[in-house]
């Protein structure tokens, strides 16, 4: 399975459908609200996760009440819910999907087919419920079952081996020993300009404000891009760092992501001025 997966990784046939498909996903979900909705920013956490959870519980759970004598209109119920459930999970996948790299995207593609192919089924398995044909309903539940699970498989390898959608910032905060670490003098800090910083190797970000400085992760959450070497823009009122590499935007006063498509917040250090040097630590 590991030599498949790797092999799957590396193959670049997979691209040429892949662009395609990445292109008309961002060509249709063009506007940026849409886009951060479907990446979870109102949540500060990937939306796909959380939407896939209601068909994946009502697949399942069909599948046991079909074990069972009597269950029949229970089971076709909970079918109908996962299997119109699935494409609002389906469309903030995609949406994910897009913004990933190359590689990536092509074990993404093959979930994405191993789901469609589950969904293919289990519309299938529905419409033979709803005509009385519940034994071929209940064989075709069965293998969208096995799809899905193979889906369900291949995603887990996309967030855990390949860290898709994945804080990918997070990390460096156990590279951080404890206690306070000196930074800056503060009064050599410019005022609203991105400074770039190390605590123990570890990249940070400082923006000063005033008297007010926010000492942030610089690996950007979503695909670990510089926001030291990003813009200071103003979005809803609040200062923000948008990522060079993907556009990305968090608030500097807070962390909070407010476009995508990162789904992740980032995360800001405690700081204290002592004798005029700015120090931070882990939260």
């Amino acid at each position: 399975m590991r030599a498949l997966l790797t092999k799957i990784e590396r193959a670049s046939a997979l691209d040429r459908a892949g662009d395609r498909l990445q292109r008309a996903v961002q060509a249709t979900l063009r506007p940026q609200r849409v886009r951060d909705l479907l990446h979870g920013v109102f949540l500060g956490h990937p939306l796909h996760p959380a939407l896939v959870q209601v068909p994946i519980g009502s697949w399942i759970s069909a599948a046991v009440l079909d074990l069972l004598p009597g269950q029949r209109r229970a089971a076709t119920t909970l079918v109908g819910l996962g299997t119109v459930s699935a494409l609002p999970a389906a469309v903030a996948g995609l949406n994910d999907w897009a913004a990933l790299s190359r590689d990536q995207r092509r074990i993404g593609l093959v979930h994405a087919a191993s789901n469609t192919i589950a969904l293919t089924l289990y519309a299938g398995s529905l419409a033979a419920r709803l005509n009385g044909r519940h034994g071929a309903g209940r064989a075709l539940a069965y293998l969208g079952i096995s799809a899905a699970s193979a889906g369900a498989y291949l995603g887990g390898h996309l967030a855990y081996k390949q860290g898709a959608q994945v804080n990918q910032s997070v990390s460096e905060l156990h590279r951080i020993g404890e206690g306070w670490h000196a930074l800056a003098d503060l009064a050599a800090l410019p005022q609203r300009k991105l400074v770039t910083r190390e605590m123990d190797d570890v990249s940070v970000i400082l923006y000063r404000h005033g008297d007010e400085v926010t000492v942030m992760l610089e690996r950007c959450p979503h695909q670990s891009g510089p926001l030291g070497e990003g813009e200071v823009t103003e979005i809803d009122g609040h200062a923000c760092v948008v990522c060079p590499w993907h556009g990305s935007a968090f608030r500097l006063n807070g962390g909070e992501v407010m476009h995508g498509p990162s789904g992740n917040d980032q995360q800001v250090l405690p700081t204290r001025v002592v004798d005029g040097v700015l120090e931070a630590r882990l939260p």
